[in-house]
């Protein structure tokens, strides 16, 4: 009899062992992933649902989104505070394009993000362990740390008048050359730099007046800043400046 009670117990304690073992590993207990496997997933998906302008298959997401979710995943699980300083910019930038993504499909179809209202102050993402909305990624984890005003160029919300989303993720041992050359790429497009010589004026998108401040190196800060990036196409300093509307509708490739 004792040995049945002992068998009985040693089962019981190996079926106890398996069901723990089925059970699923909350996010923040699984091993994070590393910089360079973020990277690598976002780099695959971009390729994969953004074209050569910038614009993004929503629909194709919407009907395939498992490589969508596993990314969010691992943005979530993230251990940001492991993560050098480069790369923890070079991540935020890239959970900022990624999540954008996320909570359009998630509304897809639709026409403009302002379709979804809280979309960028309310909305609470996963990103690096926090709960964060949009403008918390852009204001308190990159803007007010960084004071780098290219990551206005680097930074994609979703619209057709944002800069045109590039197809490879940043990454931060490469930051530096990735974002000059993004601002280069961005600012030496006659669609987002209007520059009307017969009159004498250049049109600027409005995150220039948005955020003036951050673009402020002379009496007119967007000209001077734009100047830096259009080395062989400069706008000329006496030129008016004016600046585009702003165009809500979404950067869909439908």
């Amino acid at each position: 009899m004792n040995n049945l009670f002992s068998s009985i117990k040693r089962w019981a304690t190996f079926l106890t062992l398996v069901l723990i073992c089925d059970l699923p590993v909350p996010v923040a207990a699984q091993q994070a992933p590393a910089t360079d496997v973020i990277t690598a997933k976002t780099t695959a998906f971009l390729h994969k649902y953004v074209n050569k302008e910038g614009k993004v298959n929503y629909a194709g997401i919407k009907r395939s989104p498992a490589q969508l979710n596993e990314l969010q995943q691992a943005i979530a699980a993230f251990d940001v505070t492991k993560a050098e300083m480069a790369d923890q910019y070079a991540f935020y930038l890239n959970a900022y394009n990624v999540l954008v993504i996320g909570e359009i499909v998630a509304h897809y179809p639709l026409q403009s993000v302002q379709d979804m209202p809280g979309f960028f102050n309310r909305t609470q993402l996963e990103v690096g362990r926090e709960q964060l909305t949009l403008d918390q990624i852009e204001n308190d984890k990159l803007r007010n740390i960084y004071a780098d005003p290219r990551l206005h160029f680097a930074l994609v919300c979703g619209t057709n008048s944002c800069p045109r989303l590039s197809r490879t993720a940043y990454v931060g041992k490469n930051l530096f050359v990735q974002l000059n050359d993004q601002a280069k790429f961005v600012l030496l497009d006659p669609a987002y730099v209007k520059v009307d010589e017969a009159r004498q004026e250049v049109k600027l998108p409005e995150i220039f007046k948005w955020y003036e401040a951050d673009f402020s190196t002379a009496t007119k800060p967007g000209v001077m800043f734009v100047n830096q990036f259009r080395k062989d196409a400069r706008v000329p300093t006496w030129y008016a400046v004016d600046y585009q509307p702003y165009n809500w509708g979404l950067n869909d490739q439908k």
